[in-house]
C-alpha cells in the first residue's frame, strides 16, 4: 500500500470511528493522584510541544490524571526517547514524536535502547514539509531556486531540525533530485532553525506550515514550494516539488509511543481517547489553525506507517551518505 493510500485508509476509517471498547478487557484505569508525563523530545515552540499539550488537556479531562508535558531535547531525540524507553511500562510515560526517532535515528547513531521495542500508541497528526526561504534569498519560485542553485553550487544553505530529521532528508532528497549542492545546516529543534533563518543566518527551511506561517505573512519569509503530493488549498500558486521533480515526497507525522512491553489494553485505551479528542470541532479548528491533518489511527496502523517509513528514507541515507558527529 502506497504512503498516500495508508493514510488515507487510517484517516477514513480511525479518525471518524471510534476505536472498539469492547475489545478492551479490561479497561485500563488511570489514578488520578499519577500524573501523565508526555515526554517531547525537542525544545518548547515546535509541532511535538503544542500537540502534546494539547492533546495533554484532553487526556486529563477523560482520563483524570494531570497530564505534564517536559520538554527533553538534544540528540535529535534521542535523550527524549531513551527516557521513555527506561520508563515503567503503565501508560503514565509516553513519547511524542515525529517519525526519524524511529526510522532514521537507528541507521545514524549508536543507540542505548532498542527502538524496535517501544509500543506505538497512535499517530496524531500528519502534514507536509514545506520548503521556505529567507526573504533576502535571490529567487521567487522554485524554479529559480533550481535554477540558482544549480548554477551557484554550495552558495546556498538549509537548515534543519538535527541531522537526520525529516527536514535533512528531505534536503538531501531535493538535492540529489535536482542535481545541486546546498550546505547542511543542523540545529538543535525547529525553534532555533526559524530564529536563524529570520535572520538570514540559513536560506532554506525544509519545516512545517505553521511553525513559519506568520513570518510569511510578515514577509519575513517567503514559501517556495509544499513537499505533499499536492498543492496546498490555502497556497494554490505555490507547487508542489514533485511537479518539477518527481517522486520528491516529504510528508511527515506526529504520534505517540510508550515504553516497551506496555499492555496492548493500555495502549488501545490512550489511542481511544485521542481518537475522541481528534472529533471535538475545537481540536479539529485548533489543528486547522496548525495546518496538520488528523488521524488518531490504532497501534496497528501507527507500526505499519512506521514500516513504511523505514522503506522509504533508508535508501536516501544510504545514497546521501549520512552520518552524524
Amino acid at each position: 500500500m502506497s504512503r498516500a493510500l495508508l493514510f488515507v485508509s487510517i484517516i477514513s476509517i480511525a479518525t471518524w470511528a471510534p476505536i472498539d471498547a469492547s475489545a478492551q478487557t479490561p479497561t485500563p484505569v488511570f489514578q488520578s493522584s499519577r500524573a501523565i508525563r508526555i515526554v517531547v523530545p525537542f525544545p518548547p515552540g515546535g509541532v511535538s510541544d503544542a500537540l502534546g499539550r494539547m492533546i495533554g488537556e484532553k487526556m486529563t479531562a477523560v482520563l483524570g490524571p494531570t497530564v505534564i508535558v517536559e520538554n527533553r531535547g538534544g540528540a535529535s531525540g534521542n535523550i527524549g526517547a531513551e527516557a521513555v524507553w527506561r520508563a515503567a511500562p503503565d501508560g503514565y510515560t509516553l513519547l511524542m514524536a515525529p517519525p526519524h526517532v524511529f526510522t532514521v535515528n537507528p541507521y545514524l547513531y549508536k543507540l542505548a535502547y532498542d527502538v524496535s521495542a517501544f509500543v506505538p500508541v497512535t499517530i496524531i497528526v500528519t502534514y507536509p514539509n514545506v520548503l521556505v526561504a529567507n526573504a533576502k534569498v535571490p529567487v521567487g519560485t522554485l524554479a529559480e531556486l533550481i535554477a540558482y542553485t544549480r548554477a551557484n553550487p554550495d552558495k546556498l544553505n538549509y537548515a534543519s531540525q538535527g541531522s537526520g530529521t525529516s527536514s535533512h532528508l528531505s534536503g538531501e532528497m531535493f538535492k540529489n533530485l535536482a542535481g545541486v549542492r546546498m550546505v547542511h545546516v543542523p540545529y538543535k529543534g525547529t525553534g532555533p532553525a526559524v530564529t536563524d533563518l529570520l535572520a538570514g543566518q540559513v536560506d532554506l527551511f525544509f519545516v512545517h506550515l505553521a511553525s513559519t506561517l506568520s513570518h510569511m505573512k510578515s514577509g519575513k519569509l517567503k514559501l517556495l514550494a509544499t513537499g505533499g503530493p499536492k498543492r496546498l488549498p490555502d497556497y494554490p500558486d505555490v507547487p508542489a516539488i514533485n511537479e518539477q521533480l518527481p517522486g520528491f515526497v516529504s510528508v511527515t507525522w506526529m504520534g505517540l509511543v510508550a515504553p516497551p512491553k506496555t499492555p496492548p489494553e493500555i495502549a488501545e485505551r490512550l489511542a481511544s481517547v485521542v481518537a475522541d479528542a481528534v472529533r471535538e470541532p475545537a481540536v479539529q479548528k485548533r489543528m486547522a489553525d496548525m495546518n496538520v491533518e488528523p488521524v488518531a489511527g490504532t497501534p496497528a496502523q501507527m507500526a505499519a506507517v512506521i514500516r513504511e517509513d523505514i522503506e522509504r528514507w533508508k535508501p536516501v541515507i544510504e545514497s546521501a551518505k549520512i552520518k552524524v558527529d
